[in-house]
């Protein structure tokens, strides 16, 4: 006498392939939702001062590269110290509630500690200065800096994303007199001198 039905010769299969189907499911979400474009991309963390983008880089119009100096000699951008800001802030606001910690810092010589935002793993290696010295500008990578009241990262600044500018850099390019300038659009006429860019794409371009 037959016990269970012929149904239930089915259920390994059913089983494996429920078993399956779900490991891809989750290898999907795993890929999808922690990227870098769904964990990084907003990423706006509080700083010790609000230092606000849009009145300095877009109402002022201060060159990105007064606080950020050395993004042309440097593989990394330098947070600006508290003297910079003092240079202005010396006599501008000087009773700003807002400020007080920056004259605490300027009176102690104890760094501000600002908070990183756009932040690449160690195992990366990025050099500021050769993207800006062949055009790629600020903007690229950072977005509208100049109307961010509270900065945030705009790009998701992953393995894939700087791959797809090194493969095809040209829309990405700018004249290097351009590169902090926000509002910067290409004219017709102008193409970049891909000549004098060659971004790697093999793996010790990035990692070494």
């Amino acid at each position: 006498m037959q016990i269970f039905p012929r149904e239930i010769n089915l259920l390994g299969k059913v089983l494996a392939t429920t078993a399956f189907l779900g490991l891809v499911a989750t290898v999907f979400v795993f890929w999808y939702y922690f990227s870098p474009k769904n964990l990084q991309v907003g990423y706006a963390p509080k700083q010790p001062v609000p230092y606000s983008h849009r009145l300095h880089a877009g109402e002022l119009g201060i060159d990105c590269r007064y606080c950020h100096s050395n993004v042309e000699e440097a593989a990394h951008a330098v947070i600006p110290p508290t003297q910079t800001c003092m240079g202005c802030h010396a006599v501008i606001k000087t009773e700003s509630k807002r400020l007080e910690p920056v004259r605490a810092s300027w009176e102690s010589g104890d760094p501000i500690r600002w908070v990183r935002v756009h932040r690449l793993p160690d195992h990366s290696y990025f050099n500021h200065a050769s993207h800006v010295n062949v055009g790629v500008g600020c903007v690229s990578c950072h977005g509208r800096i100049d109307k961010m009241e509270v900065v945030y990262q705009a790009e998701p600044v992953g393995m894939g994303w700087c791959l797809d500018c090194h493969r095809n850099p040209e829309p990405n390019l700018r004249p290097v007199a351009e590169v902090t300038n926000m509002e910067w659009v290409r004219p017709a006429d102008w193409s970049p001198d891909l000549s004098a860019v060659n971004p790697p794409e093999h793996c010790s371009g990035c990692h070494r």
